[in-house]
């Protein structure tokens, strides 16, 4: 055969294509336009994931982001032991303080299997034994003694500009409490843990100064006169 039959035979025939599925073509398109891409139709569009994901922005924060009063300080953590009949079972023991600086503070003792554990289950119950300190000139109102097991503090008032004159987990819980000018002492042991339960007693003890007698006479108008014994 001649290379001029083999080109006539190519060029007659006939070139068939496949059929064209018209619904299969429209969803193509409309799904191009749908999902951000660019349509004969539509032209280049956002789409109905991109507007969603607007409106879902414009919403309330979450949990995560919204911001917690609280300041949170750990005061002690140790790895504690204890024996049983099959060995030794070690866990950790945290102590965690929480405070707004605004005369609310609280401690909390947890145990767990690990460290994160300890400290968010120490928090959860720091947030539920919450105490109100009495605050006067951003000082306690008058000084007190406490005592817990073998913790002994002293607290005394101070002037403005003093500090807190504390160290340890005194001075963290003080702080966590909003009192910035206080004199303190440790009496008794050195133990954190101790010496962070006298100081818990010790403030919620404070008792909220009454009003001078002078305030109470301009108020009511009347002098008050002492009684002759």
């Amino acid at each position: 055969m001649s290379e001029e039959t083999k080109q006539e035979n190519t060029n007659t025939e006939p070139t068939v294509q496949p059929p064209v599925d018209t619904d299969k073509g429209a969803a193509a398109v409309v799904a191009k336009s749908v999902y951000g891409g660019k349509s004969r139709a539509g032209g280049s569009g956002g789409g109905q994931r991109g507007g969603g994901g607007q409106r879902r922005g414009g919403g309330r924060p979450r949990r995560d982001e919204q911001t917690d009063e609280f300041e949170q300080r750990m005061i002690d953590v140790a790895r504690v032991t204890r024996v049983m009949a099959g060995g030794k079972r070690m866990r950790f023991r945290a102590c965690v303080a929480l405070g707004n600086k605004k005369g609310t503070v609280g401690i909390g003792v947890a145990k767990g299997a690990d460290v994160t554990l300890a400290v968010n289950k120490a928090a959860t119950k720091a947030r539920k034994n919450m105490i109100t300190v009495p605050i006067v000139n951003e000082t306690i109102p008058h000084a007190i003694t406490s005592k817990a097991g073998a913790a002994i503090i002293l607290f005394k008032p101070a002037r403005k500009g003093s500090g807190i004159i504390a160290g340890g987990s005194v001075r963290i819980i003080l702080e966590l409490a909003g009192i910035n000018n206080i004199t303190s002492k440790i009496l008794g042991t050195n133990n954190k843990l101790n010496n962070a339960k006298c100081v818990i007693k010790a403030l919620a003890a404070l008792k909220q100064p009454k009003k001078p007698i002078k305030a109470a006479e301009e108020k009511v108008g009347v002098k008050v006169e002492k009684l002759a014994e």
